[in-house]
């Protein structure tokens, strides 16, 4: 039996990371094995992954020094930075710098770098549609992605672009639906009548596995992913039909949804925005049936949710 080739995981304990972690470990007979990569080796979601049969190994981005024995003898990386840490793009480009550094330091032969759009391709940083944020970017934590593209070929690493898109699971946390006075759970996002690309998060794991079972035949490519291209209402109507309960959707619009002012409110906005005023380039370069020729069992809106209906906020 050949040996099984290592692929260097980050965010590993995360949703992204996890996802492909997961996707390698629980494959019968599966080509590669998860060199997991955390902060926290002791943290419950490592143990578990342990428990599965990776090696995990303790790396922080910001100490550059701990990223090159991660690395060593491994065929393959999962890259990826999390924005929504500390929310500065300057930062996440300075970690996505130095994970590429270390990567192609090590000689890694394909690297699935998850990424964005660059938005000021459609909304300039002059464009008045939309405030300019943390100096230079629309939405910093696309546009910083997008600029850190560069970077892994500029150090020698063979890359595939992994482009995501909205996290269903969303809806659990972050941009869960909030209870009106009248009593139904409302989606507030400022969408208008535009559709939101969505996935749920466990299609990048296995797409980014697909990606590097395809060995060199991606490298160099952007592959764009979503599970399905939705109206907001449509969304809505969805999850009152599954949950049982009544959604609506009443969006807000983007300045008052960047008003909220609670953390990220102005990024989140601009992000909406974004989706809502692309729509169309956007949702464009996610051809769902390319994805799936990639992915068979990628999810539509209504399987995730057949799937993760009890864990959605009904009051």
């Amino acid at each position: 039996m050949a040996e099984k080739r290592v692929v260097t995981v980050f965010g590993a304990t995360g949703r992204q990371g996890g996802s492909l972690s997961r996707a390698i470990l629980e494959k019968d007979e599966s080509d590669f094995t998860v060199r997991a990569v955390t902060r926290h080796p002791e943290s419950e979601p490592a143990v578990a992954l342990a428990r599965l049969g990776a090696e995990v190994v303790r790396a922080d981005m910001d100490d550059e020094k701990s990223l090159g024995p991660v690395f060593e003898g491994a065929y393959g990386a999962f890259l990826m930075t999390d924005f929504w840490e500390g929310m500065n793009a300057e930062h996440e480009k300075a970690q996505a710098e130095a994970l590429a550094r270390a990567a192609g330091h090590a000689g890694v032969q394909h690297a699935v770098w998850s990424t964005l759009e660059d938005t000021r391709h459609c909304v300039p940083v002059d464009d008045s549609r939309m405030p300019t944020l943390q100096g230079s970017y629309k939405v910093p934590h696309f546009d910083a992605k997008a600029e850190a593209d560069q970077y892994f070929p500029e150090a020698g690493v063979p890359t595939t672009y992994l482009r995501t898109t909205f996290y269903w699971e969303n809806l659990f946390d972050m941009f869960a639906p909030r209870r009106a006075d009248d009593g139904v759970m409302v989606l507030d996002f400022p969408m208008g009548d535009s559709r939101l690309s969505g996935i749920g998060f466990v299609d990048i794991g296995r797409t980014a596995l697909a990606v590097l079972e395809r060995g060199t035949d991606l490298i160099g490519a952007t592959v764009s992913i979503a599970g399905e291209h939705l109206k907001v209402a449509d969304m809505a109507a969805a999850l009152t039909e599954r949950v049982g309960v009544p959604y609506a959707y009443r969006p807000l619009t983007p300045d008052a949804y960047r008003a909220q002012g609670h953390p990220g409110a102005d990024e989140a906005g601009n992000m909406f925005q974004f989706y809502r005023d692309c729509e169309h380039s956007f949702t464009a370069a996610r051809d769902l049936a390319a994805v799936r020729a990639l992915h068979p069992g990628l999810q539509s809106f209504a399987t995730w949710l057949s799937a993760h209906h009890t864990r959605i906020p009904r009051s």
